[in-house]
């Protein structure tokens, strides 16, 4: 498995030990970092972690800030192109949810699934640090997704997503509307592809063992406003035949 990391002014925070943990204890992985034009030292930090795992680690530079969307996009297309992974993945650079545990879910695909998301859901013996005000504007938000794609979830917008190569086709083929809703996409495409009856079954909602706010977000405040005319334009798109 490819696990597909964006990265956007990481160089402080990139959580470079346990990138290297997890290369050495996993000989199978793979990581594909896309440096979002950074204007400050991630390509240099990047570049450490591909020298101690020169096969096993791919860098692609963006050469203009194209947002998450836009770099989780670029590195699945890239991944599709190349024929690399029978199972691809991506995960925010704080590793909020660990590389770990997304790969643990590479085992659902070999099951038959084809695109699996971690849920934030808090249950006896996980554990899910997040701060109120984000949780509340998330429920919030969940609930108008669930209502525009008409299906019961309860989390879309958790960085960790692994799918099949037949997935990024049908999700990622086509420019994203969004910057950082496009999670919700990605559920409209595979909706609107395979018909919901037959959608349904190739989907699994799995509750994470352990996710950890890792800080302030990149996303700024002002968004929150925007955000509803990003949902009202996916709603559109999933509108129509």
């Amino acid at each position: 498995m490819t696990i597909i990391i964006p990265c956007y002014n990481e160089a402080e925070r990139l959580p470079i030990d346990a990138f290297l943990s997890f290369l050495k204890n996993h000989q199978e992985a793979k990581i594909c970092f896309v440096n979002d034009a950074s204007s400050d030292n991630t390509q240099s930090v990047l570049n450490h972690i591909k020298e101690e795992f020169e096969e096993r680690v791919s860098i692609i530079n963006n050469e203009k800030n194209l947002g998450k969307a836009g770099s989780v996009r670029k590195g699945v297309l890239h991944l599709i192109r190349d024929k690399n992974p029978p199972t691809m993945a991506y995960l925010d650079a704080d590793l909020a949810t660990s590389l770990e545990e997304c790969y643990s879910y590479k085992h659902y695909i070999a099951d038959g699934k084809q695109f699996v998301f971690a849920s934030r859901i808090l249950k006896i013996g996980s554990v899910v640090e997040r701060k109120f005000s984000r949780f509340f504007a998330g429920r919030i938000i969940a609930t108008c997704i669930s209502g525009i794609l008409d299906l019961k979830v309860y989390d879309t917008q958790c960085g960790c997503k692994v799918f099949t190569p037949e997935i990024g086709e049908i999700a990622f083929t086509k420019p994203l509307l969004s910057k950082w809703l496009f999670d919700v996409e990605l559920f409209s495409r595979i909706l609107k592809h395979y018909g919901k009856s037959d959608a349904i079954p190739l989907m699994e909602e799995v509750p994470v063992k352990r996710w950890v706010d890792q800080g302030e977000s990149k996303v700024k405040l002002t968004y929150f406003f925007k955000l509803w005319v990003d949902l009202y334009s996916i709603w559109k798109a999933h509108q129509k035949p």
